[in-house]
């Protein structure tokens, strides 16, 4: 196999063939970074307005650190994965304080970031700062597991790292080269009908000449999700209605949400929203009609979400986690997971107060 010959032509094909993404006009290591982040588990179609909305509230390192989490959760709402945001709030901090605000190019320091993995520090790394290190997504891993026909074994990731590592001694610009494997995974080198016939490497790769491309790499078989039923309460108080701040520590840490709970087996609606609502706030609302459901998906889970109007006569909490009394108008001040949305959107269709 001819390393050199490869690696030089997948640079000539990057050269004609690379996307026009708002990321790759720079090698600033802090826009880098926070695009790379966005763009784990995310379309890059999805990515753009996010990443060009972030920039241009955060336009560097330090007003990312000295701005409060809910402001970061705000322009990131709807995208997904918050503990992402939450962990590069964090990370940025850390730059901030011990390194000045000046991002590390060295691996071993940037790599234990909160929310730092190997991919990222080798994306980061290479495109900002021209070190010869492998960022490998899954695109990356799908085009070497065909090239060099390997399916899941003991040695896979390594022998992946490996190769690239080679590959990397013969380019001139790293970055450029990892990205070129992306952007080839991506557009020719698909999950679904891969583009062999106008591969400029076709010629080099196993399982293209045994003719056995789509049996690389060996797709997992996903396990059916779990699905849940969910109950909260839109609990009212003098025309405000009650929003409670999910802890830093949980599933969608940071973002704001109507107090309740999962639906036990054998529990009504009813029952399990007065026994969540108690054990989240100490309130014992009055329990009025549904107001409606909605099915919402997440990564390993689903839920369908039933929302109840609830009333109180007095609004004294008995526990200490952190709330507020909204109005609709206000809404757009709070960040929400995006279940939350469809209920609003929802309540806003019907009557508010009903």
């Amino acid at each position: 196999m001819q390393i050199n010959t490869i690696a030089t032509t997948l640079q000539e094909w990057y050269k004609d063939s690379k996307r026009d993404l708002p990321f790759r006009a720079t090698t600033d290591p802090y826009k880098i970074w926070i695009s790379e982040i966005m763009l784990q588990q995310t379309q890059i179609k999805t990515v753009i307005p996010y990443y060009n909305r972030w920039i241009e509230t955060f336009p560097d390192i330090q007003t990312v650190a000295n701005s409060k989490l809910d402001s970061l959760l705000k322009i990131w709402e709807g995208l997904g994965y918050y503990r992402r945001c939450v962990n590069f709030h964090n990370a940025t901090k850390i730059v901030l304080k011990n390194y000045n605000g000046k991002i590390p190019s060295d691996y071993n320091t940037f790599i234990k970031l909160p929310g730092v993995g190997k991919y990222t520090a080798g994306a980061v790394l290479s495109i900002s700062f021209g070190i010869k290190i492998p960022a490998i997504d899954v695109n990356v891993y799908r085009v070497i597991s065909r090239f060099q026909c390997l399916n899941k074994s003991v040695n896979i990731n390594k022998i992946i790292y490996n190769l690239i590592s080679s590959m990397l001694e013969y380019v001139n610009s790293p970055g450029d080269f990892n990205q070129a494997l992306m952007d080839f995974g991506s557009l020719i080198c698909t999950k679904i009908n891969p583009k062999c016939k106008i591969c400029p490497i076709s010629t080099y790769c196993k399982a293209y000449l045994k003719n056995q491309v789509n049996q690389y790499p060996k797709i997992r078989k996903r396990n059916s999700k779990p699905h849940y039923d969910v109950v909260v309460g839109m609990i009212w108080y003098n025309n405000k209605f009650y929003i409670q701040k999910r802890s830093p520590d949980s599933m969608l840490p940071g973002l704001w949400e109507f107090p309740g709970g999962k639906v036990d087996k054998g529990e009504t609606f009813e029952i399990a929203l007065k026994r969540g609502i108690k054990n989240e706030t100490g309130f014992m609302p009055t329990i009025g009609n549904k107001i409606d459901s909605i099915k919402h998906s997440y990564s390993h889970f689903s839920i369908s979400l039933h929302c109840f109007q609830c009333f109180i006569k007095n609004k004294k909490l008995t526990y200490s986690r952190k709330f507020e009394w909204i109005t609709p108008n206000d809404i757009k001040n709070f960040s929400f997971p995006k279940a939350n949305h469809k209920l609003f959107n929802l309540i806003s269709q019907k009557n508010w107060y009903v």
